[in-house]
């Protein structure tokens, strides 16, 4: 069982795992405060008050904001860049279209589904008139085609710390939806749908030497990066519409023309997205804290974190499903993925501080549009083929929701650059993802089950790592990797594994305090890896910038191997040897009968050798299980800096087998099929098919997913 095992090596691991559960009392009282509080607000440099209306029959948008942005720097600021994402479907010309060739997540963009978005007006609160200032910017690729980053020059420099108003309005044309926003029919996914500003960096803030704004194009292989701040928006749609979105519905005003006007508001958050169909199957539910979460489970946790109880509490939450009619009969397996993230991420990172969680079900056609993440609202995807039979246990509806859940807390509160260092949202939340999956539904079964076969997150983690896995490094530019494959394993597969296999260096309590305090100490700011590294090394109180080193910023691979075990008896002397201070002739003859004799006696001594080869860059101190005959298995550790290793032994017994790693203990490793071999059979060709035989399931199961 995974709970057993014991960090990697003995001086390198953290304190001791929980043991039996503390009386409650007792907890209270004796618990030091060992992390940050959670803050309750983010500093909220920037406000929107938007206020659009959709037109349906046309896919269109009219909107206009009101932009508060407050300089969080000691910089006189005289310009401010916007983001304006959906001019990425405005042509094949658009950096993201030529990255993507009009393709993502197995959907394609149709022949006429172009869509854009137009500043039509922007000036300051007193009136002046910035439109003639407005230029669109190429900051990665200098690709003059690309409209998606504006910066706007004014007329005055924003004071330090001093804030500026503005008013912008704008008309937009949704794509057909395959990546992430647009419409397909009667549906629409409206994201990344207004002007919005960039980061301003200060000087010091993951590591600037000086001030600036991020604002990066739109790329194929990116996603988003914006400052927190308040959100005041008023939709208004037809009245036949469902309508979702992120933050609390305040009101609901039904109008004569045949629309309706929906209010939402939302603080502390860094974007706003919302959804319209008729088709909806609205469906409320509710994490009742107390009932999910039970005293002695939040017992433990504090105990295992070192936090005071309180600490530790959970909050309830409203949960909105907006399903799609075909799919209603999994409508409690998607209510109890999205409990299960409330309750696993809630006890492990920190509770979660909105009241609202809407999970949003793309029809067929629209699931360009699933899979993704916004603040207290997350999109789904599954098919009607998982609704009953020998299918409801392949866990892609669960997988989903659970992954886009575990973005609120590394993207919708932790707000990492995600053009930049992709790997600290998306991977964060594939290693979340797969311990919640495996809390929840078993470790063993925790992707799914079908025809008695199990697979686990960590299989499915696990088979798309191998050699040629070797160039390119985990933190890199989202539109720097050198295929779209090695984006995708190096933003969440081999993240997840790297956080996977930090564990089990560091052993799982204190694995559990880095994450906790890592979330504690940058909810609702901006962290780079360096501040994860430095809070990892902080909490466990050991130098670990080599394995970051290594693993993040080092193109290697991880994969050690068992080459080579032999074990043969040790043949007594013969020729001209010395015996009891005298030299003498023994011949063959004589040599083998003194073996026979020591045979019989049970008096025959064995030597045995083992060899060890590094195959990959990575180096990591292995723990390597040697098993001899009769007695029980020894242990020892391969330190790292030796690229290969020869251990021979002389002893009574023979060696049966060695194996790296016995506890599994690094996933990181590229190929566990060669981590093991005996002395009299190998196992490595049934293992290798077992690992073919994984792949296929997961393929398999993405089909079932689409």
């Amino acid at each position: 069982m995974r709970s057993s095992r014991r960090p990697l090596v003995a001086s390198w691991s953290g304190p001791a795992r929980c043991g039996a559960l503390l009386v409650m009392s007792a907890l209270a009282l004796a618990l030091p405060v060992l992390g940050d509080p959670l803050p309750e607000r983010s500093a909220r440099v920037v406000d929107y008050q938007i206020a659009v209306r959709l037109d349906a029959e046309k896919g269109t948008l009219d909107g206009r904001e009101r932009i508060v942005w407050r300089n969080p720097s000691a910089d006189a600021v005289p310009d401010l860049w916007f983001h304006l994402y959906l001019n990425a479907f405005a042509s094949s010309e658009s950096t993201f279209f030529r990255e993507s060739g009009g393709k993502l997540r197995r959907s394609s963009a149709s022949e006429e589904g172009w869509g854009w978005i137009d500043v039509t007006a922007i000036r300051l609160a007193d009136g002046t008139d910035l439109l003639p200032h407005l230029t669109f910017e190429r900051p990665d690729d200098g690709n003059s085609a690309d409209r998606t980053v504006a910066r706007v020059t004014l007329p005055r420099a924003v004071a330090a710390q001093g804030q500026v108003e503005l008013e912008v309005e704008f008309a937009a044309k949704l794509p057909e939806v395959y990546a992430r926003t647009g419409r397909h029919g009667d549906f629409f996914l409206v994201g990344q749908w207004f002007p919005k500003l960039g980061v301003y960096e200060p000087a010091g803030m993951r590591g600037r030497t000086q001030g600036g704004w991020n604002c990066h194009q739109f790329h194929a292989h990116s996603e988003f990066y914006a400052d927190f701040g308040s959100y005041r928006v008023e939709l208004t749609v037809p009245s036949r519409f469902v309508v979702g979105a992120t933050g609390e519905r305040q009101a609901r005003e039904d109008h004569a023309d045949g629309t309706t006007t929906y209010r939402y508001a939302q603080d502390d958050v860094h974007d706003f997205a919302w959804t319209a169909d008729p088709r909806f199957v609205e469906i409320e539910d509710r994490f009742v804290a107390e009932r999910e979460v039970p005293v002695a489970e939040l017992a433990a946790t504090a105990e295992r974190l070192g936090r005071p109880i309180d600490e530790v509490r959970l909050g309830d939450v409203a949960i909105r499903l907006l399903l799609q009619p075909s799919h209603l009969p999994q409508a409690d397996r998607h209510l109890r993925a999205a409990k299960l993230g409330l309750a696993r991420f809630g006890l492990w990172y920190g509770r979660y501080p909105y009241r609202t969680l809407t999970i949003v079900d793309p029809p067929k056609g629209g699931d360009g549009a699933g899979g993704m993440e916004y603040p207290t609202f997350i999109t789904a995807g599954t098919s009607f083929l998982l609704n009953r039979g020998p299918l409801e246990k392949v866990r892609m509806p669960e997988i989903v929701v659970v992954h886009e859940f575990a973005h609120q807390y590394w993207q919708g509160m932790v707000a990492s650059n995600e053009f930049e260092e992709s790997w600290l949202d998306e991977g964060f939340a594939s290693y979340s993802e797969v311990r919640a999956m495996e809390a929840g539904y078993g470790a063993e079964a925790s992707s799914g089950e079908l025809f008695g076969l199990r697979v686990s997150g960590l299989d499915l983690q696990r088979v798309q790592n191998g050699p040629e896995r070797r160039f390119d490094r985990i933190r890199t530019p989202s539109w720097g990797f050198s295929t779209s494959r090695n984006y995708s394993f190096n933003s969440y597969g081999r993240p997840a594994l790297v956080l996977r296999t930090l564990a089990g260096i560091l052993g799982e309590v204190t694995m559990a305090r880095v994450m906790r305090t890592y979330h504690e100490r940058w909810r609702f700011r901006h962290p780079s890896s360096d501040d994860f590294f430095a809070v990892a090394e902080e909490v466990a109180g050991r130098e670990l910038k080599s394995y970051f080193g290594q693993v993040v910023d080092g193109p290697g691979i991880l994969d050690d191997a068992v080459t080579q075990v032999t074990s043969e008896p040790i043949d007594s002397p013969r020729g001209r040897v010395e015996r009891d201070g005298r030299l003498e002739m023994v011949t063959g003859k004589q040599a083998r009968d003194l073996d026979d004799a020591a045979e019989r006696a049970g008096q025959q001594r064995w030597r045995s050798r083992v060899e060890l080869r590094r195959l990959g860059e990575v180096q990591l101190p292995v723990v390597v299980e040697l098993t001899f005959r009769g007695v029980a298995p020894e242990r020892r550790v391969w330190p790292p800096g030796e690229r290969w290793a020869r251990w021979e032994f002389e002893r009574a017994e023979p060696l049966v087998s060695a194996q790296l790693d016995p506890d599994h203990l690094l996933p990181l490793d590229a190929d566990w099929t060669n981590n093991a071999r005996r002395v009299e059979l190998s196992y490595g060709a049934a293992l290798h098919w077992s690992a073919r035989l994984v792949f296929w399931i997961q393929q398999v199961l993405v089909g079932l997913a689409l």
